[in-house]
């Protein structure tokens, strides 16, 4: 008689990992409201949607361009402090971008450089905040936490965007880029009171020790594949996010109201996926959750693109939500199992920076197809992308199966 699995709210009889987990909802919280308020405050300033969707690349390239070497900087320094000065440094940027707002001295590039600002401390703050999990949760709880930490994100994706869309039409953007400052406090103080038992980490030279975490994943057969998996739909499931500001206000004549109701139906469906993926997984594998999750989100690009309906656009976003979280979820599960503690963050940032720098490629050649051609040209591409990935990385990369390379029981 096989074991009951973990409970799916397992993770919430560690205290370190309830109050984090909290906190975390209220920094994520503030920072869909800052998300929403700067892709609003560009269609404002400009009429490109390049420009529009170099906004969502904005907070990613960082990750892609300096992701590597965060891991290798989370495996070489103690991570609680690693994510205390991420933290507070995205608080000072955003402090920052408030002040400009409210001088009304922002322009498109400007906006573009404090998005910037806050990807790269995002992407300071990713490998260290993932590999932490360890931390807070004993192994046979690390899959539920992950599942949990993204439902955090996506209750705050869910709810974010519509109080940021009211918050912008109702006092501006400059309140809503301050709001998000006044979110990291939380994480901030629960962060500087817990002290985890942890070993110190044994130091190497910075470029040594990203080359050992690229040979790792380079000679890992599983996570090669997860890799592959991650950068194709990263690339096209980009296009829908980074060019729904434009849509919203081009396409349905829309407000940020608007716009902050579709990422909360994205959100929405994000949760709903996020409490079944793992019996999902456990079920059918990480490989059919991956491949159907890929074709379904490709399947919601098609009213997206065709539609002026605003039920039909929410509806779409809703499902879409639910395959971006499955998606994302299973790959970010099956890179940790699979990645030793010593490299943990590495490997970890590799994924990411891999994940999310083909998100940014994806928001600016999507950005750049619509420009050229039409909106709905660029979202029939991007599911174009997602359909015939999707097909071929099943035969030529298939997820890894339960146990192949397994690092944690």
């Amino acid at each position: 008689m096989s074991p009951e699995p973990p409970s799916a709210f397992a993770p919430f009889r560690y205290p370190a990992f309830r109050a984090i987990w909290i906190a975390n909802l209220a920094s994520n919280m503030g920072s869909m409201i800052q998300s929403v308020a700067a892709a609003w405050l560009m269609t404002d300033l400009t009429d490109s949607h390049l420009l529009i969707a170099l906004v969502q690349a904005g907070t990613t390239i960082p990750i892609m361009l300096l992701g590597i070497f965060a891991g290798a900087i989370a495996d070489n320094f103690d991570r609680r402090r690693i994510m205390l000065a991420a933290q507070t440094g995205m608080l000072l940027v955003s402090a920052a971008l408030t002040v400009t707002t409210w001088l009304g001295a922002t322009t498109p590039l400007s906006l573009l450089f404090f998005t910037l600002a806050v990807g790269c401390g995002t992407a300071l703050n990713g490998p260290a905040w993932q590999a932490s999990v360890r931390l807070q949760v004993g192994p046979k709880d690390l899959p539920q936490a992950i599942t949990l930490n993204t439902i955090a994100f996506n209750l705050a994706r869910s709810a974010g965007p519509a109080l940021g869309g009211l918050l912008i039409s109702i006092v501006g953007a400059a309140a809503a880029f301050g709001l998000n400052a006044l979110s990291y406090v939380a994480l901030i103080v629960v962060l500087l009171r817990w002290h985890p038992d942890t070993v110190p980490p044994r130091r190497t030279p910075m470029l040594s020790a990203i080359a050992a975490g690229l040979t790792f994943c380079a000679h890992s057969d599983p996570l090669r594949r997860v890799l592959v998996r991650g950068f194709a739909f990263g690339f096209g499931a980009a296009g829908f996010q980074a060019l729904l500001p434009s849509l919203v206000r081009d396409r349905l004549g829309g407000t940020e109201i608007i716009y902050g109701l579709c990422l909360a139906a994205f959100g929405a469906g994000s949760i709903f996926a996020a409490l079944w993926v793992g019996a999902a997984r456990r079920r059918w594998g990480s490989d059919r959750v991956v491949t159907a999750a890929s074709l379904v989100f490709s399947a919601a690009m098609l009213p997206v693109a065709m539609t002026i309906s605003l039920p039909a656009l929410m509806l779409a976003a809703f499902v879409a939500g639910g395959a971006w979280v499955s998606t994302l979820t299973t790959l970010n599960v099956a890179m940790q199992m699979r990645s030793p503690e010593e490299i943990l963050g590495r490997c970890l940032s590799i994924y990411q920076a891999v994940t999310f720098g083909a998100m940014a490629l994806g928001a600016y050649a999507f950005g750049l197809l619509a420009d050229l051609a039409a909106l709905p040209a660029a979202i029939l591409a991007s599911a174009g992308w997602l359909l015939v990935s999707a097909l071929i990385l099943r035969l030529i990369a298939p997820m890894p199966r339960r146990d192949e390379g397994r690092v944690l029981p």
